[in-house]
């Protein structure tokens, strides 16, 4: 078909270069729209160095994907969730993408300190006045660290987030979930296939064997977890593998999804709009 264009008249070559143009994008967005192998694609804040080049990626795919955001230190700004980034995140809300909190400080849990009756959490923030510092927090206080990143979000994009938060690094006790619980907020980890590697030591795990480790062992319904920038890396992971990855997972049948849709935290999701 396209050949045979090239050999009609300019005006006529165009319209059959539009149309074909037209129905590659529509068979993609079935492909998207006719969802039965999904994925679900989330980033977490880092320094945000490669955040406009992902935000660029996605867009180029009509991919959707969920954000966890903590104010963390920046290459460039006041914070990931400071003024300076305050435009990227209203622009990702107009393109359809959802958002959850990451803490505020992105404050790790090291040990549980309280009692059943009284929880509480002994952490360690990675951002913030108490920065590398470790301290006991009350549940309560830990609640006020998820909600003040959401509500942070919520100021700048106008969107809500959704009622979901991830523990910086994953790490999580059985009281601090219940915790979270307990004042609105569900905890997402990540699928073991669906940890991308990108916190990983480029000397050890390079670009090209993390991309072909996803490639060849994620699976249908899994999270998967990437950041917007590392600072311990030296080679970035998200310039040279997120499209190739997004492009092979789609000639393998899979389709993406916000954590909206996810099975798991749909009904709590369907709360927020």
């Amino acid at each position: 078909m396209f050949l045979s264009a090239l050999r009609v008249p300019h005006g006529r070559r165009r319209n059959a270069i539009i149309l074909i143009a037209a129905w590659a994008c529509f068979t993609s967005a079935t492909a998207q729209n006719d969802c039965k192998k999904p994925l679900y694609l989330t980033f977490d804040t880092g320094h945000m160095e490669v955040a406009p080049w992902v935000a660029e990626v996605l867009k180029r795919q009509q991919v959707h994907v969920t954000f966890f955001a903590a104010n963390e230190r920046t290459k460039e700004g006041d914070g990931s969730l400071g003024d300076h980034w305050a435009p990227w995140w209203r622009a990702r809300a107009a393109e359809g993408h959802e958002f959850a909190s990451h803490t505020w400080n992105h404050t790790y849990w090291r040990a549980d300190a309280g009692s059943a009756p009284h929880p509480a959490f002994r952490v360690r923030p990675s951002a913030g006045q108490r920065e590398g510092q470790s301290f006991v927090m009350s549940a309560a206080e830990y609640c006020e660290e998820i909600a003040r990143a959401a509500d942070r979000l919520k100021a700048i994009t106008g969107k809500t987030p959704l009622p979901l938060f991830r523990a910086p690094g994953g790490k999580t006790s059985a009281q601090l979930i219940a915790s979270a619980k307990a004042c609105g907020y569900a905890h997402v980890g990540w699928s073991p296939a669906g940890f991308l590697g990108d916190e990983l030591p480029s000397e050890t795990a390079s670009n090209t064997a993390l991309l072909n480790k996803a490639l060849r062992d994620v699976r249908s319904g899994d999270i998967l977890l990437a950041h917007l920038g590392i600072w311990s890396r030296k080679d970035a992971w998200a310039p040279a593998v997120l499209e190739p990855l997004i492009e092979g997972l789609k000639q393998r049948g899979f389709c993406f999804r916000t954590l909206r849709d996810h099975p798991d935290y749909a009904a709590a999701a369907a709360q927020v709009r």
